[in-house]
């Protein structure tokens, strides 16, 4: 399945729920509403759009949400979706909040591996940032993702002006005897908190510079295959740091991903607001073929990049609503 520009799709991050257990400042609102959940997909719809992707050349899964692991029947789902045997890698994006109880379930149900998202190690910073989190929950959410074997563990930290801009080397100290791979993401204006999310932005080269200062040089790695990271490590560390910079240096022409949200809206490019309805077909009795040509038909037209040079922001959802 390739796009109008020729890009493979192979990578397809499904939204299993809007709903979240935090409050980050920069993904939503603290009064967030949240869509009913007999509008969002169950888990027999989120299979079949599973069996079309597969059948059209997906070969990576990556659940979201929101916060996935607050949907019930995560592990359940999660060995489904293993079983249909479809897919080289299963993953989940995932706060670390209730990891601890969750991680080995997940893992033996057929979870390849999980990316934590973790802005700071400063408690009182972690509260500020989440509104409601603990900081000791999602690194104890870490070490049983780890000690359950969901591997390679990979860090996100969204960097944030004025809330943890200072935290970068401290999470980068983590890859010194941790073989994790702390990735530090550019913030990107969504809908309502897109205001907040412009005035807050850091960019990657300063982030990197601020690491340098404190920790020496940084080197280049080499990677295999489409990351969008760009990748280094620090002399002598264990893990590895990354660097996603879609605002500074944006990868578009390398991009073959697609989300499916909660709802089942088929989003073409996270930064821009086009999206094809699957749920309405879904549940219209659609037949297999018939969604199979919708899917492909949407992924073709999936635009070669978003537009935020140009002031072209995205207001339709927030983050959250999406599936990072």
């Amino acid at each position: 399945m390739k796009d109008q520009y020729g890009r493979e799709i192979r990578d397809l991050r499904v939204s299993l729920t809007d709903r979240c257990n935090l409050r980050c400042v920069y993904c939503m609102p603290e009064a967030m509403q949240f869509t009913p959940s007999d509008e969002l997909l169950n888990d027999d719809e989120i299979l079949l759009v599973l069996r079309v992707a597969a059948d059209l050349g997906v070969r990576k899964v990556r659940l979201t949400g929101g916060e996935p692991t607050v949907r019930s029947g995560l592990v359940d789902l999660v060995g489904r979706i293993a079983a249909l045997g479809a897919f080289d890698d299963v993953a989940m994006t995932t706060n670390g909040v209730l990891l601890g109880r969750l991680a080995r379930p997940l893992a033996e149900a057929g979870l390849r591996r999980v990316n934590v998202s973790l802005d700071t190690l400063d408690p009182e910073q972690f509260r500020r940032i989440t509104r409601w989190g603990r900081l000791e929950d999602v690194l104890a959410g870490l070490d049983a993702a780890e000690a359950a074997g969901l591997a390679p563990i990979k860090v996100n930290a969204v960097v944030v002006r004025g809330f943890n801009d200072g935290a970068a080397a401290d999470l980068a100290r983590l890859t010194l005897d941790r073989g994790w791979d702390v990735r530090y993401i550019e913030m990107m204006p969504f809908g309502s908190v897109a205001g907040f999310q412009t005035s807050a932005y850091v960019p990657s080269s300063e982030t990197m510079s601020k690491i340098e200062a404190a920790l020496g040089p940084l080197h280049p790695v080499d990677t295999t295959g489409y990351d969008p990271a760009r990748t280094y490590r620090l002399e002598g560390a264990r893990g590895t740091l990354g660097f996603i910079s879609p605002v500074s240096q944006p990868f578009c022409a390398q991009c073959g991903r697609l989300r499916l949200t909660a709802e089942g809206r088929l989003r073409l490019c996270l930064l821009r607001d086009d999206e094809a309805d699957l749920r309405t077909p879904l549940r219209a009795g659609v037949s297999y073929e018939d969604l199979r040509e919708r899917f492909a038909a949407a992924a073709y037209r999936k635009p070669w990049g978003h537009g935020l040079a140009r002031q072209v922001i995205p207001r339709q959802r927030i983050m959250s609503q999406i599936g990072g």
